[in-house]
C-alpha cells in the first residue's frame, strides 16, 4: 500500500481558483473517491487557503489520474484545464506526502505560520472522513500521529508567538493603515472562529465601536454580548456599511454580499470618507467589481500573505526547530508505515509452521495411547516449542522491514521457508 497526496494552496494557485475548488460537505465526494478501484482510503481538508486530498492506494499511478479527475469534475468545474490543473496542483508521494500531512496539521505549511486553527480544521476534516467510512486505519495513525506533531511543536517551540491567524493579520493591516483604531467604527460580517478572532484583536487594539452582522441573529447576539458589540442581520449592511471605517467579512457563501450596488448605496452617506473592506472568506464575499469605487479599499486573503511572510521571518529560529521536530515524527510513522510490509509474511509463516505441527502431532499421537490430559500437555509443549523457535526470526523480520533493505530480508525470509511454493498460500494477504 502506498500514500499519495495531491492538492493546491495560497502558493500554488490563486485565490480566484482555489475558492472554485472550496469544499463545503466533502461527504459526497469522498463516496466517490473512495468508491473507485484506484483508492482504498482517503481524507479531504479545504480551508480558505487549501484544498488537498490524501489517499491510500495500491498503484500510485492510476490513483494519481484518479485525482486528477476527482479535483476536475468532482470538486471544481470542467473549465479548468487540463494544463491549468498541473499548473496549480502538487502531488507528493510516499514519505512527501507523510511529511506534508505533518507540516499541515502542525501550522507550517499555513500563510500565517503558527495558526492553531488549521489543526482544528484538519481534525474535523479527519472527523468527517472517519465517520462517513472514507478513513481507514493506515489514515487512521497517519493522522493521529499528525495531531500529536502539533501538539508537540506548539508545546515546544515558539511558533505560536505573534499573530497566529489570517484574522489578526488582517487587524494589524487595519492598524497600519489607521495607525491609531481608537475612535474608528469596524463592521464584523459573520460569526465564526475568524470573526471570534478578530473581534478579540480589534478590542486589544481599543476599538470601541464594533457592530456584528450574520445571518444567524443568534450567533451575532452571542458574539455581541461577550465583546460587548451590537448584533444585526444581513438586511441592515446599507446602513451598517455607511457607518463603519473598517469591514472584515468572514461568512459561508458562494456569492459576493458585498455586491458594487451595495456599496455604492453606503458610500452615499460617507460624505467622501473612506472605507476599508478585508474580506478572508472563500470564496470571496466581497464582489472584485468594488475596487472602481475610488473612497473603497479592499483587501482579499491572499493580499495579507506578505505580512504573513514577514511575521513567519521573525521567527525563523523556532521554524527550524518545528521542522527538525517534523523529521523525527515523519520517521516514526515511515518505521510503523514499513513494518505493515512483514505482516503478510509473518502470517504466512506462522501458518505454514502451525500447519506443519499440527500435522506432525496428529502423526504422533495416532502412534500413542495417550488419555486426553496427556494429549492437552503435548499439545501445550508443541505450541510452546514452535513460538519459542520463531520469536528470534520473527522479531528480526518486524524491525529489519523497518529499514531500506528490509524488502530483501522478507524476500529471503519466504525463500528459506517455501512460503512461495505453498499451494496454500494466501495471496489476499501478500496483497
Amino acid at each position: 500500500m502506498k500514500l499519495l497526496l495531491m492538492g493546491m494552496n495560497h502558493r500554488s494557485a490563486p485565490l480566484e481558483v482555489r475558492e472554485r475548488m472550496a469544499v463545503d460537505d466533502p461527504v459526497p465526494a469522498l463516496g466517490k473517491l473512495v468508491a473507485s478501484d484506484e483508492v482504498d482510503e482517503a481524507v479531504l481538508i479545504s480551508t480558505c487557503n487549501r484544498v488537498e486530498v490524501v489517499v491510500l492506494t495500491r498503484e500510485l499511478e492510476s490513483a494519481r489520474h484518479r485525482l486528477r479527475s476527482f479535483f476536475r469534475r468532482d470538486l471544481g468545474d470542467t473549465s479548468l484545464g487540463e494544463r491549468d490543473l498541473e499548473g496549480y496542483c502538487y502531488v507528493y508521494r510516499e514519505g512527501e506526502a507523510m511529511r506534508h500531512v505533518l507540516r499541515v496539521a502542525s501550522a507550517l505549511d499555513s500563510m500565517v505560520v503558527g495558526e492553531p486553527q488549521i489543526l482544528g480544521q484538519a481534525k474535523e476534516a479527519y472527523r468527517t472522513a472517519v465517520e462517513c467510512g472514507a478513513s481507514g486505519p493506515i489514515l487512521d495513525r497517519l493522522f493521529q500521529r499528525a495531531f500529536a506533531t502539533a501538539k508537540r511543536i506548539r508545546t515546544d517551540t515558539r511558533i505560536a508567538e505573534g499573530p497566529t491567524s489570517v484574522a489578526r493579520v488582517g487587524v494589524g493591516l487595519a492598524r497600519q493603515i489607521f495607525e491609531d483604531l481608537s475612535g474608528k467604527r469596524a463592521l464584523l460580517i459573520g460569526a465564526g472562529e475568524m470573526i471570534e478572532l478578530a473581534l478579540t484583536a480589534l478590542r486589544k487594539e481599543g476599538l470601541d465601536s464594533v457592530c456584528v452582522a450574520n445571518r444567524t441573529a443568534e450567533r451575532a447576539a452571542e458574539l455581541a454580548v461577550r465583546f460587548d458589540a451590537s448584533a444585526h442581520g444581513l438586511d441592515e449592511l446599507p446602513a451598517l456599511l455607511g457607518d463603519a471605517d473598517v469591514v472584515l467579512t468572514s461568512i459561508g457563501g458562494s456569492r459576493p454580499i458585498l455586491t458594487l450596488d451595495l456599496m455604492r448605496q453606503a458610500l452615499g452617506s460617507r460624505r467622501g470618507r473612506p472605507i476599508f473592506v478585508i474580506d478572508i472568506g472563500v470564496p470571496r464575499n466581497a464582489d472584485t467589481a468594488i475596487d472602481v469605487l475610488e473612497e473603497v479599499f479592499r483587501y482579499d486573503i491572499d493580499d495579507l500573505a506578505s505580512l504573513a511572510t514577514a511575521n513567519a521571518e521573525g521567527r525563523r529560529h523556532e521554524l527550524v526547530r518545528a521542522e527538525a521536530i517534523v523529521s523525527e515524527e515523519q520517521q516514526r510513522f515511515e518505521g510503523w508505515f514499513a513494518a505493515l510490509r512483514a505482516v503478510p509474511t509473518i502470517r504466512h509463516l506462522r501458518a505454514r509452521v502451525e500447519s506443519i505441527r499440527a500435522e506432525e502431532l496428529d502423526r504422533g499421537l495416532a502412534r500413542l495411547d495417550l488419555d486426553d490430559r496427556s494429549r492437552e500437555g503435548v499439545e501445550a509443549l508443541t505450541r510452546s516449542l514452535v513460538n519459542k523457535i520463531l520469536h528470534a526470526p520473527l522479531s528480526r523480520l518486524r524491525s529489519e522491514a523497518e529499514r531500506e533493505e528490509g524488502m530483501a530480508y522478507l524476500e529471503v525470509a519466504r525463500m528459506l521457508f517455501g512460503l512461495d511454493d505453498d499451494e496454500n498460500a494466501d495471496e489476499s494477504d501478500d496483497r
